[in-house]
């Protein structure tokens, strides 16, 4: 692995091989919870709920982790972590056990949010490269998640779900323990000495930067409010189109539904890569992804059948992933080396803040009034969102020193 452009195309291998996994296991576990094990709207959303609790405690830590002792180990433990919720969550059907195996899949992700794009920020040593590398992976998680859609969905056609879910399982804790383990970290320097006082010092650095910047905040603010609602909908969605009639079996249409999203979502990265270093470029795609999500998710709130619906979920499901396209490059592009881990660890905080009381309320409402109604309320969320980073300054600040 010599030579950045070598380092860059082993990071864009590994974020596909990662999403054809865990994408994959996530469309066939998104219909074994409604079919298999029907859980009702309220639990799948609590589900979601308590995985970013969890996921909230763990996640400054293992950001400080990862700027102290290491990004690359730091990415091995997320694929044991990871593997070994996906494989349990194929052994269990019933809502707390449920729960437990999601709040375990969430915890995993803590160590891998913000590790992975430290380090390649770190060894590729160049913000522009970085910018290029980042949309890349991001179009590698698309087109990795159309691979994952069609085999582990095939898989689970073949076989059944529970098996597709546990083998996908396997597979994530061999790549972490044969792929990731030989990542090189040859520009990061771990912490030897003191590593609480100066993991304490990172994140009073990171928040410092954050606080002083109106851009970071704005941004910090957005993702709280599409993260909220973006968890509910991958959950709410496959039981909305279940409940107003599918014309062929689930699992087949929410795969090839699937499968249309990641490729239109990789074709919209796919034009904005040549113009993906301007700040008005991140503006605007974000805008206008939470803007055709917003639209999107209004009308599978009033869709009357599944066709309608399904073009619904195509618009939102395939804008909504493209809003975190923008927001890591933006917020990468304004922190610097030595608090970056930390920086998007508390983005991640921000994410999962958003996905705890958003989640609650959207659960509360889909339990107490109608899931209709829930999703009208997740589309006036992202049209905020959209209006709120609309109107966000754009200067770049000083990093803090």
């Amino acid at each position: 692995m010599s030579g950045d452009s070598s380092l860059a195309t082993v990071f864009v291998r590994w974020t596909w091989c990662r999403a054809v996994l865990h994408r994959g296991w996530w469309a066939v576990t998104s219909v074994y919870l409604v079919v298999d094990a029907h859980l009702p709207a309220s639990e799948l959303a609590l589900i979601g709920v308590g995985q970013s609790v969890a996921a909230l405690v763990f996640e400054v830590p293992a950001g400080m982790l990862a700027d102290t002792v290491s990004r690359k180990w730091s990415l091995v433990i997320s694929h044991v972590l990871m593997g070994t919720a996906m494989l349990a969550t194929g052994l269990v059907s019933e809502f707390v056990p449920v729960l437990a195996t999601q709040m375990l899949w969430g915890l995993s992700w803590n160590f891998a949010s913000g590790a992975d794009v430290a380090w390649i920020s770190d060894e590729l040593d160049e913000p522009t490269a970085v910018a290029a590398v980042l949309l890349r992976a991001d179009q590698a998680q698309l087109t990795g998640t159309v691979a994952g859609l069609m085999s582990v969905s095939g898989l689970a056609w073949l076989t059944d779900p529970r098996s597709a879910m546990m083998v996908a399982g396997a597979a994530m804790l061999l790549l972490g323990g044969y792929v990731v383990a030989r990542f090189p970290e040859r520009r990061f320097r771990p912490v030897r000495v003191k590593r609480w006082s100066a993991s304490w010092s990172i994140l009073v650095r990171g928040s410092a930067l954050v606080r002083a910047s109106r851009v970071i905040l704005g941004i910090f603010a957005a993702t709280f409010m599409v993260n909220g609602v973006v968890n509910a909908f991958g959950r709410l969605y496959p039981l909305r189109l279940v409940d107003v009639g599918l014309s062929v079996d689930p699992l087949l249409w929410l795969g090839g539904l699937g499968v249309l999203v990641s490729l239109a979502g990789a074709a919209a990265l796919r034009l904005v890569r040549p113009r993906i270093n301007g700040v008005h470029t991140l503006r605007r795609g974000f805008v206008t992804a939470c803007t055709v999500a917003a639209v999107g998710v209004t009308g599978l709130a009033v869709a009357p059948e599944g066709n309608s619906g399904s073009l619904a979920v195509l618009l939102a499901a395939g804008a909504l992933p493209l809003t975190r396209t923008f927001t890591t490059i933006w917020i990468n592009e304004q922190t610097v080396s030595a608090v970056r881990a930390t920086v998007h660890s508390l983005l991640a905080q921000a994410k999962y803040l958003g996905e705890i009381a958003c989640g609650l309320a959207i659960a509360a409402v889909a339990h107490l009034a109608t899931m209709p109604l829930a999703l009208l309320i997740c589309g006036g969320l992202l049209a905020i969102a959209a209006l709120l980073v609309q109107h966000t300054g754009s200067p770049r600040p000083e990093p803090a020193s």
